[in-house]
This record gives structure tokens, C-alpha cells and sequence, in this order.
């Protein structure tokens, strides 16, 4: 299908959907797990050993999607891919991630989801994982360089829109350990920890002397619960919850320890859920669920799908019958659970097969409030609001889709085509090294598991996608203008 018959489409789609009044805007309730797999829910794997009541009950209440994805298969980009509706190999960073002094990411002035809503009167918050790097004061003690832990943060959080910031700098596995309230350090990291092994694996650094590792999703459930509990009908709201698990560090707390059948992943897993429960709980005391789109997704594939963390060998499968594991190009890298619900305009109990991407957060909001996202901004992202409210019917939402691995590893994705630029995995996973062939074409329809590579049977079907994503590379965007 041609880029500009695309386009029309999507606006033909735009005119047959009723705008929303002012006052039935929703809340936004955007729920980011960290290392979550398909194969954890019980609503996506029937064998799992993780007991997820909380979610499973969200998707009887709202609509689950099968073919959803993160648009990197590991941490950082997605969350830039999340708030600026962008690819994030469109950035300065083509692989890997940040680290917790990582200067900021998202450029200066780049329209975010946070920034659009707050034009549109959301009040804003972001409580979590943040990862998305941040510009920190140095200091100078007896000639060595430092990090000033009383000076003002700049460019976190609160520089791209969002009212109230409550959280860690990175991953909850790298320094420094210390909360971070909107521009300011909670407690200086004036204390040093040593780096420790699996399951509570954490890198050496810098911590502030109340900080527990395993305190930290606690509080983030209690935090999120409480801001939810201060909000009013009266003015809608985004929350953007980036939960630190079950993401390394795996420390469940004593309540949940020994609870699955899965190791502590499965407990840590389990521990996440009720935390997802409690911010619904919240919601639904408030008298605030029925118009609140709730969305739960993760930020990659599960880390669990490794033989050496000991998940595999109890039977469990995190990533469900995907192969890989996180960092990977290939579906256990970057398919994601994703469950809606938003029970004024979603169907309870409905399921779709289109390909969703994490980008798709910016243009849906947008579309949801009737505002217009910029010329510059949200590159690769489309809204999700015909598919929620059932508009959408058989046609594809986007022309196809772009997936990038840990080490900058390319793959397009086109109806049942997926075309891999690369050899192996482009992460973790290892592979057969007799296997010389430096391009991988999988038909997702018969082959859902990624194990016959077929591009020597359809060359044409090669140069198609080549092409598109040449073009999708150069041209600086994959939503038609």
C-alpha cells in the first residue's frame, strides 16, 4: 500500500470518529512495566506459574492486545519512543542505554505526551522509573570530581511537561540510589554499596542512607494510589507509572517471597501486580476508573527467558512461545502484554490483532483530546483510539513497523512479514555460528516462532521491505504527513 493512500485512510478514520466533549476527556493512566513478558500473564499463557489476578481481571475488563510491541527491546529507548511518539534510533542514541548520570535525552523544545496534555489542562505526573537521563550538578571535593546532591536537577521530568516528578534517576540497578522529587535530590547519595550478585543484583555505587532497594515498588504503588486520591473529576489527568519491575534487582518483598512456582521472578512478578492493583483500586474509589484509559504495557521483553536465572527450568516460559529474551530483534525481544481499559468507550472482553507500538502513546492522546500533535513531533506514532472504541475494523492501523534491538540491530515489520537486517539475535541470545546469512525473512502467520528463515524463497518480498525501511530511516518519519 502506498504511503499517501495510507494517509487518507487514517484521515477518513479521523472524520468518522464523534470528538470527545471537554468533559468526557479521560484521565490517562499509562502503566510501564519493566522487563514484563507475555508469558508472566495468565491472560496471555494459560501455563503460566505467576499467579496475576489484577491484570488478568483488567483485560476481562477492557480490551487485550495480541500483537503489541516495545519500539526497542531494551530500557531507555522505549521510554524516549513512549513520551515523544519517536523511534528513539531517530535520537543520539543508536544503541544500548543510559546510566544513572546520563545527561538528558529527549531534546530541548521536542513535544512530549506530558507536554501536549498539560496544553490541554491535564494536570501531569510522573512517578517511577524515570531512565530517560537528566542533567546533574558535578562538584569538586579535595581535587576529585563528584555529583552535587544538593544543586537543582535540570532537563528531568518537570522541562518536558510534566507538573510532579517522584522517582529514581535510572534503572532501580544503577547509582546513585536515591529518590529524586521534581528537580531535587530527596537525600544525598552520601553512602557507597557494593555491587551485589542475582537476584538482587545491583551495580556498586553511590546511596543515600534511607534506601532500600526493596522498598522501592512498595512506594511507588503508595505514591501513584495517592495522587490518584487527590484528583478531582473536575480536572482530567495523566499519570505516567514506569514501575521498577520485575526488572534486576528481583527483591519481593518478605509478603510475597515464596508465593509462585516461578523463583523469586515469579514472586517479584506477582508483587508488581497487586502494586497494579492498588493504583486501580485507587482509581475505582475515587469514582474515577469508568473514564480513565488504563493502559498496562512493558517497556521490553522479559530478561527471565535466560536458562542462568533459573525461570526456565521450573517450567515457566516469560516470554510465552516467543523466541528470545529481552535485548533481542526477535519477538521475545520486543512483544509486549497490553491491556486497555477505559470502560466508558472500551468493550469489556475484547481482544485485537493489530500491531501496536509503544510509540503510539502520543498520537492517541492527542486524538483523544482533539488537539494536534506538531509538525515535529510524534515521527512514528498513531492513535489507538479507533482500535479502542472499535472503529478501526480489518485495516491495518500502520503501514508496518520498526523494531530495533540492544545493539542497534534493524527489523521491519509489514502485515505477516517480518524482515530482520542483521545475523543472530542483535543481543543476548546466541546463535548456531555455521549460520552465515546476514538477512532473516519470517512469515509471522506460519512462523510465529521465528525458526525458518525464508528470504531465498521470497526475494521480492525482501526488496519491499529493504526499501521501506530505507525510506523510513532517510525520510525521518513513518506516519504520512
Amino acid at each position: 500500500m502506498k504511503r499517501t493512500h495510507l494517509r487518507s485512510l487514517c484521515l477518513l478514520a479521523a472524520l468518522t470518529l464523534s470528538p470527545l466533549q471537554a468533559d468526557e476527556r479521560p484521565n490517562i493512566v499509562f502503566i510501564l512495566a519493566d522487563d514484563l513478558g507475555t508469558g508472566d500473564l495468565g491472560c496471555y499463557n494459560k501455563d503460566s506459574k505467576i499467579p496475576t489476578p489484577r491484570l488478568d481481571q483488567l483485560a476481562d475488563e477492557g480490551m487485550r492486545f495480541t500483537d503489541a510491541h516495545s519500539n526497542s527491546s531494551v530500557c531507555t529507548p522505549t521510554r524516549y519512543g513512549v513520551l515523544t511518539g519517536r523511534y528513539c534510533w531517530r535520537s543520539r542514541l543508536k544503541r544500548g542505554v543510559l546510566m544513572g548520570y546520563s545527561p538528558a535525552l529527549i531534546e530541548e523544545g521536542r513535544e512530549t505526551v506530558a507536554s501536549l496534555l498539560k496544553k490541554q489542562g491535564y494536570t501531569t505526573a510522573c512517578i517511577g522509573k524515570w531512565h530517560l537521563g537528566m542533567n546533574m550538578a558535578r562538584s569538586v571535593n579535595n581535587g576529585k570530581k563528584g555529583w552535587d546532591y544538593q544543586a537543582p536537577i535540570h532537563r528531568g521530568p518537570n522541562a518536558v511537561g510534566f507538573d510532579y516528578f517522584l522517582g529514581i534517576a535510572a534503572s532501580l540497578d544503577m547509582p546513585p540510589y536515591t529518590l529524586i522529587e521534581n528537580d531535587r535530590f530527596v537525600s544525598a547519595a552520601s553512602e557507597s554499596t557494593k555491587a551485589s550478585s542475582y537476584p538482587n543484583y545491583w551495580r556498586g555505587g553511590a546511596i543515600a542512607k534511607d534506601f532500600k532497594h526493596e522498598d522501592y515498588l512498595p512506594l511507588v504503588g503508595k505514591q501513584a494510589s495517592a495522587f490518584i486520591s487527590k484528583q478531582s473529576a473536575d480536572k482530567p489527568f495523566f499519570l505516567y507509572l514506569p514501575l521498577p519491575a520485575p526488572h534486576k534487582p528481583v527483591v519481593p518483598t518478605k509478603a510475597f517471597q515464596g508465593k509462585t512456582k516461578a523463583t523469586e521472578y515469579g514472586d517479584f512478578v506477582h508483587q508488581m501486580d497487586h502494586v497494579i492493583g492498588q493504583v486501580v483500586d485507587a482509581l475505582k474509589s475515587k469514582k474515577l476508573f469508568a473514564n480513565t484509559l488504563l493502559i498496562v504495557t512493558s517497556d521490553n521483553a522479559s530478561f527471565a527467558a535466560n536458562e542462568k536465572y533459573g525461570v526456565l527450568q521450573t517450567g515457566h516460559s516469560p516470554n510465552h512461545i516467543y523466541r528470545g529474551q529481552k535485548t533481542d530483534i526477535y519477538e521475545g525481544g520486543h512483544r509486549v502484554p497490553w491491556i486497555a481499559t477505559w470502560p466508558a468507550k472500551v468493550k469489556a472482553g475484547s481482544t485485537t490483532d493489530q500491531v501496536v507500538c509503544t510509540t503510539d502513546l502520543l498520537a492517541t492522546c492527542a486524538e483523544i483530546t482533539s488537539s494536534s500533535v506538531a509538525e515535529n513531533a510524534g515521527e512514528d506514532s498513531y492513535s489507538l483510539l479507533p482500535i479502542l472504541i472499535g472503529k478501526q475494523g480489518k485495516e491495518p492501523l500502520r503501514e508496518a513497523t520498526i523494531h530495533h534491538s540492544s545493539s542497534g540491530m534493524f527489523a521491519i515489520r509489514k502485515g505477516k512479514w517480518k524482515l530482520i537486517v542483521g545475523r543472530g539475535s542483535g543481543g543476548r541470545t546466541q546463535i548456531d555460528k555455521a549460520i552465515k546469512d546476514k538477512i532473516q525473512l519470517y512469515d509471522m502467520e506460519k512462523d510465529i516462532r521465528e525458526t525458518s528463515n525464508v528470504y531465498q524463497d521470497f526475494p521480492e518480498v525482501v526488496k519491499e521491505l529493504s526499501s521501506l525501511l530505507d525510506d523510513y530511516r532517510t525520510s525521518g518519519r513513518s506516519v504520512p504527513q
